[in-house]
């Protein structure tokens, strides 16, 4: 017999050999028959598993949320059985589950076509309807090459040589069809349901190395239920409507093009949007009492030797060697420079602590196949702070740091934060010491400010852990964007003191400090979750003055420049079209108010309102709709 103990606490006995399923069908018939799963110590494993003595057993159900994750894989797998159905000789790679959904690569030597999707889901829906059981073998290293080698599977050839000595190659198959993996899987492939769609295709190399051989990946999504799987498409619909590389077109913000990959051209409009968020920026960061300073964009190599982020960050650091043999290197991080900054001129205690800002230009290389507008590029803008501290100070100074940034997140409209607790990763630079004190003044910081946050194992910066700010949009998107570390490592490997009250050198805490984080990301995030209507604060063109006829030009001219006059950033449009081809334009442009003028309202001294996403007008005195809007365009840490 063996003894079993279930989530309540109660402990119950079964035969020897019983699996997860006889443990459910021995509960009750209906848990048997919802039943995908079961977690062992903590661990999902296959149901049809045998139950060993002494486990701490919970059976999963397919409405349990760690039910989605194996729904995806199932779906990953059945995916990969349609494709070698449809088209024969097709290799399969790798599948996993992805955020959201999953994909598979696969190797073939014709493309794939968008119109395979739908007979790729048409087959993949008769799978599912088979309603195959999953099984599971385990097999010997040699026998499962041979397999796959007569099959043509090379590739998975090469990853049954890649499976450390020792550990079971597990083979899963679902019907005649099989492929190596991990596991676990639900019990059939009718589990899956039919929530689920194929979305796109793209292309990918072998092992994520762009050495090795392209292939073709398949996207795809899947749901615990056909209204999980509408709401999913409905909200990428949205997404699609947003999308700021559409939005910057229209609204004449930024281009992107080859000759700078990666790098943005910013347009006057959207310069004037960014450089109204390095200002609503540099004033917070005044009044918290933070110093600007700026630093070099290009440095000796020799300081990324001494900082560590050469043998981390070296692949993707852009360098070049000059004729007289130096190399220098495009900074990644503002960091190092502000530590050089820091260790120029004595520093007391007294001093401390030290908050240094910097609105500095970085440049990391990312694949071209990573490049995505404004949130992911090759040169950017960060909003970094270094706060040199002593170790006494560092929980008061994360607290301070915590509030700020979730403060101006709010200002920004963004309520729904999350935060994400990382500890250090398997690369890294300092010792154990060093990381047990950085991680135990985060973790004290960021409980003495009250706030929840989830464990992100691993996922650290290499010199020390972090916390990492996940906003959430209009339509549920999540965005990391600001982050706060603790760093004992940097300022002692780069020479950094301060003089104690004991009269001796002492290095400094070193809190790496970031609240937009890229500029140019959190731009692309705001102009997406404002659909493009952005706040009268931050719209680069605030108020439109258009004419009906030219009657009212001069009228429309002195309008134009008592906007102007009361602060406004406006523009007039006096072009010989009608007024709702006028609007209309200006409308796609997100032009956030347009002021109406024509004869009437030149005789009366008024201007009529239209505001973007309102079909309605109101007539208001000149003077009464310009103050109005000197108020709403007012930013939000000016204001009363």
């Amino acid at each position: 017999m063996i003894s079993v103990t279930f989530p309540d606490g109660a402990a119950r006995d079964f035969e020897d050999g019983a699996t997860g399923a006889d443990i459910a069908a021995a509960i009750s018939k209906s848990l048997a028959k919802k039943a995908v799963a079961m977690r062992l110590d903590g661990e999902l494993a296959d149901l049809s598993d045998p139950v060993p003595d002494g486990a701490a057993i919970e059976i999963v159900t397919r409405d349990d949320p760690a039910a989605l994750e194996l729904i995806r894989h199932d779906c990953a797998h059945v995916m990969a059985e349609a494709v070698q159905e449809l088209f024969p000789g097709t290799q399969v790679t790798i599948g996993p589950v992805i955020e959201n959904g999953f994909y598979y690569d696969f190797a073939r030597n014709e493309p794939f076509h968008p119109d395979d999707l739908d007979a790729i889901e048409k087959r993949m829906r008769e799978i599912v309807g088979r309603d195959k059981p999953f099984t599971k073998e385990v097999w010997d290293r040699d026998k499962a090459k041979a397999v796959f080698a007569e099959k043509g599977e090379h590739f998975k050839v090469e990853l049954v040589d890649a499976i450390p000595e020792g550990e079971d190659l597990k083979i899963y198959a679902q019907g005649d069809w099989f492929d190596l993996c991990r596991g676990p899987h639900m019990p059939s492939t009718g589990k899956i349901g039919s929530a689920f769609k194929l979305t796109k295709l793209a292309g990918s190399y072998w092992r994520g190395d762009a050495n090795n051989a392209q292939l073709q990946r398949i996207y795809g999504t899947a749901w615990a239920s056909d209204k999980d799987l509408k709401d999913y498409l409905t909200m990428l619909e949205e997404a699609e409507k947003r999308d700021h590389r559409r939005l910057g077109r229209e609204m004449d913000l930024f281009h992107f093009q080859e000759e700078a990959p990666g790098s943005v051209f910013w347009h006057h409009k959207g310069w004037t949007m960014f450089n109204q968020l390095i200002g609503y920026m540099r004033r917070r960061q005044d009044k918290a009492g933070y110093i600007e300073v700026n630093s070099p964009d290009m440095m000796d190599q020799s300081l990324w030797v001494r900082s560590g982020h050469l043998e981390k960050f070296g692949e993707n650091m852009y360098s070049v060697t000059m004729p007289d043999e130096r190399t220098y290197c495009c900074k990644p991080m503002n960091c190092p420079g502000n530590v050089e900054i820091f260790k120029h001129g004595l520093k007391s205690y007294r001093d401390l602590p030290l908050k240094m800002a910097e609105f500095g230009k970085v440049h990391r290389y990312e694949p071209s196949g990573a490049l995505h507008g404004l949130m992911r590029v090759r040169h950017f803008t960060q909003d970094d702070a270094h706060i040199f501290c002593t170790e006494d100070q560092v929980t008061e100074e994360c607290v301070k740091v915590h509030q700020l940034i979730l403060d101006i997140y709010r200002d920004f409209g963004f309520e729904n934060i999350r935060v994400k607790f990382s500890d250090r990763p398997e690369q890294r630079v300092g010792s154990d010491d060093v990381w047990d004190a950085a991680e135990e003044a985060l973790k004290i910081a960021v409980e003495a400010a009250g706030q929840d946050y989830d464990f992100n194992p691993g996922e650290g910066a290499f010199y020390g852990p972090k916390l990492e700010y996940v906003l959430r949009d209009a339509i549920g998107r999540d965005w990391q964007c600001g982050t706060l570390q603790v760093d004992f490592n940097l300022p002692d490997r780069l020479g950094a003191f301060y003089i104690g009250a004991d009269g001796e050198k002492h290095v400094p805490v070193m809190l790496h400090r970031a609240l937009f984080g890229s500029l140019e990301r959190f731009a692309g995030i705001m102009i997406e979750n404002c659909a493009g209507h952005l706040p009268l604060w931050l719209s680069p063109v605030q108020a439109l003055v258009a004419t009906i006829t030219s009657d009212a030009d001069d009228y429309a001219s002195q309008v134009l420049e008592a906007a102007k006059a009361a602060g406004l950033r406006a523009e007039a449009d006096l072009r010989n079209e009608k007024i709702n081809y006028k609007v209309r334009e200006h409308s796609v442009a997100k032009v956030p108010a347009i002021l109406v003028v024509g004869k009437r309202e030149a005789e009366e001294g008024t201007v009529s309102i239209r505001r973007l996403g309102s079909r309605d007008q109101e007539t208001l005195p000149l003077n009464a709709a310009l103050k109005a809007l000197t108020e709403e365009a007012t930013p939000p840490d000016r204001r009363g």
